[in-house]
């Protein structure tokens, strides 16, 4: 069986390209042949750079490889953005074409939204028309969709996968936190995170628990949010607990990020807006307790996995944050209740419900046969050795 993921990648500063990489190692781990298309800036093994976001023949570059790569089935991960101007619509003349060489397409949407603008519905409409299946990774997700649109294709939902990784020893010794209870605020820059409300509340934090250290390791790509980011500064350098907040500047690769993760003792996510977050799936990686706003997505890993507390006003985040720094126990039972959740939302895991809808999509010219690939970069299979001996002439 032969993928074509079509999505960002990695160094590409994207939580969309984070998640492919995993997605797509996941299923080559599982014996399938993986190609990537990417924009430009993506590298590794079997990933091609193939377009700008500010082309005007994405459509056009992207199906040209599709033709030349004859995969079994092509996979996009969708977010508004990525596929040129007007919200990406040139994504919709990819799906025509594939659809008209019976080329079937998974679209993985990561951004859906009740109150999208007109174009965005647009497109979202012409997506689920030409696709061959949509996943989501939340019920909810799908719900909006069978409410809002006219939906024919099916509807998949499959949660966002959590690497199998383990806490950074001595994280807080790194950071010289030792003794300190660490509540960590971190990810993009982005209006919409709300990073602002945590960093009023932290004084009131601050005077009931005075060991009480906020760590803020956020970043932007490029001057996105460069505005907001500047706000956020001024604000942590005029908080009256000033001494309290340190401040992380960096990239912050895997390992940098998963050493400030495992530093920390509580996660915020005070967002106004979002569904399953990138950021929040790294806190579980590491077994880390979230505090978080009510948004559905949020109360519903919540409920599902018992990992922390969503909180519906400032008092419920100050005593909910307080809760996780000051009861050990509680702390404990949240680390493993996330440890044991994430058995079954690693990425092997994940990747084996993708490989089940993509084996659903694709037809066989003949019904009992089998798919077969052998990677040689990872076979045991050893080749003949050269002979040492010399025939008698």
């Amino acid at each position: 069986m032969r993928i074509t993921y079509i999505s960002t990648y990695p160094p590409i500063e994207c939580g969309i390209a984070t998640y492919t990489q995993y997605l797509s190692d996941a299923v080559k781990d599982a014996g399938k042949e993986v190609r990537i298309l990417s924009q430009q800036g993506a590298q590794g093994a079997d990933c091609f750079e193939v377009y700008s976001p500010y082309d005007k023949d994405i459509a056009f570059k992207l199906f040209q490889l599709v033709e030349k790569q004859t995969p079994d089935l092509v996979h996009i991960q969708h977010e508004f953005g990525l596929f040129g101007d007007q919200r990406g619509i040139q994504i919709v003349e990819f799906l025509i074409r594939c659809r008209a060489i019976n080329t079937p397409v998974v679209v993985t949407f990561h951004t859906v939204y009740e109150n999208l603008n007109r174009i965005e519905r647009m497109v979202t409409q012409h997506i689920l028309n030409e696709c061959s299946a949509v996943i989501v990774h939340e019920d909810f997700q799908r719900e909006i969709l069978i409410k809002d649109y006219q939906v024919t294709t099916p509807i998949e939902v499959i949660p966002h996968g959590v690497r199998n990784v383990q806490p950074i020893d001595g994280a807080k010794s790194i950071l010289g936190l030792e003794e300190k209870k660490v509540v960590l605020l971190a990810g993009y820059f982005r209006a919409t995170k709300n990073f602002e409300r945590i960093i009023k509340l932290f004084p009131k934090i601050v005077e009931r628990e005075p060991d009480a250290v906020l760590l803020f390791a956020a970043r932007n790509r490029i001057n996105e949010y460069a505005e907001y980011q500047q706000e956020i500064y001024q604000l942590i350098s005029q908080s009256p607990v000033k001494d309290h907040i340190m401040v992380l500047d960096g990239k912050f690769p895997q390992y940098t990020f998963d050493a400030i993760l495992s530093a920390a003792d509580v996660m915020t996510l005070p967002y106004v807006k979002g569904a399953q977050s990138g950021v929040l799936a790294q806190a579980s990686a590491l077994h880390l307790p979230v505090v978080t706003s009510d948004l559905d997505s949020f109360k519903l890993w919540i409920e599902d996995v018992g990992g922390g507390f969503y909180s519906g006003s400032d008092d419920e985040f100050v005593s909910n944050i307080l809760n996780i720094l000051q009861d050990q126990k509680l702390r404990k039972k949240l680390q493993r209740n996330i440890q044991k959740k994430n058995l079954k939302l690693n990425w092997d895991v994940i990747a084996e419900k993708h490989l089940k809808l993509y084996g659903s999509l694709i037809t066989s010219h003949y019904k009992e046969a089998k798919f077969f690939y052998l990677d040689e970069r990872k076979s045991l299979v050893q080749k003949p050795k050269t002979s040492s001996f010399i025939l008698n002439q």
